[in-house]
Parts: structure tokens; sequence; C-alpha cells
């Protein structure tokens, strides 16, 4: 790889890191091992071809086109933490890929696969990363990253949200809604 495709792909890392928390890489490497699958069966689970697979895990492309996929990755992240405390089995895990597999994404907000305490309450986890999908979805990070520039002078709140939600760590984002909760 010549200096110029290294500069593209730690990049496109970085980008990564911005829109989903982490390069995709690590992101779907932890998938494959928590959930014992391959890179084909995560590629099918996702709904996307082996060869982009490789290319987002790679740093060859760095954005997750379809909102759906997205939204496919972060049920999957929800099951391997699920798998991982023991309140799902391995072979409920194998059920829930193949519902995984079927869902269209359909509305961010209102999935009814949402992951939900004991109380039917959805988890701040996934609020908060349905609210960074939404964001992410309309616009790259940079563009959000500008708007609340623009923002700030007037409404630094709301600057703060579009940096935290639209371009920040979901650790930070998690940080940000419990620290404006009741």
């Amino acid at each position: 790889m010549d200096a110029a495709q290294q500069e593209a792909t730690a990049r496109a890392r970085e980008l990564q890191r911005s829109w989903y928390g982490e390069p995709l890489g690590a992101l779907f490497r932890r998938l494959i091992d928590d959930l014992g699958l391959n890179q084909a069966r995560l590629a099918a689970v996702l709904g996307l071809s082996a060869p982009m697979l490789s290319q987002l895990m790679s740093g060859q492309r760095a954005k997750i086109g379809n909102p759906a996929v997205v939204q496919r990755v972060q049920a999957l992240q929800e099951l391997a933490v699920q798998v991982a405390d023991g309140s799902v089995s391995a072979a409920e895990a194998t059920d829930r890929m193949d519902e995984v597999k079927k869902s269209q994404g359909g509305s961010v907000l209102t999935g009814s696969g949402q992951t939900t305490t004991g109380s039917g309450a959805p988890t701040v986890r996934r609020v908060v990363r349905e609210i960074q999908s939404l964001l992410r979805s309309v616009a790259a990070a940079g563009d959000i990253i500008d708007a609340a520039d623009s923002l700030a002078p007037a409404h630094p709140e709301l600057a703060e949200f579009l940096r935290v939600y639209g371009a920040g760590r979901t650790a930070d984002a998690v940080a940000h809604y419990e620290s404006h909760q009741n």
C-alpha cells in the first residue's frame, strides 16, 4: 500500500470513528467473535455483500450508505451484549440474527425490535444510538459540525447537541443524555 492509500485508509477509519464510535474493522471483528460468525455470515445478516463488508473493515470505504444496515449493526451490537451477559442463549441469538437479517430498518425511533429494560423503557444506549443514527443518516459528521458552529453563537445548547450526537462518540453522547435527564 502506498502512502496515499495509507492516508486515505487512516482518514476513512477516523471518519468511521466519528460516525460509529470506532473503526468498523474493530466493530465487525468484535461482532464476529462475540456472536460466533464468519465474515460471510455477518455480511449476509447485515445485508451487505462480502466485498462491501471487507472494504468497510479495511478502511477502503468509510461509510455505510444504507441506514437500515446501520440499524442492523446496532441490533447486532445489542445482541452481542445480551449473549455476553447470558440473557440470550446461542440458539436464541441465531434466531434473533435471522430476525435482524429480515428487518427493513423502518423508523429509526420507533423500531419494534428495540432493546428495553425490564420496565419496558428503551435503554439509554439504544436511545442515544438511534439519535446518532438518525443525525448521521441525514448529514456527514463534518456537515453536522459546520451546522453546530453556525448555531453556536445564538443557540449554544443546540450546537452542543449536534456536536455530541452527530459527530461524537457514543460514550460521550450517553453521558450527555444522562446529564440532561431528571
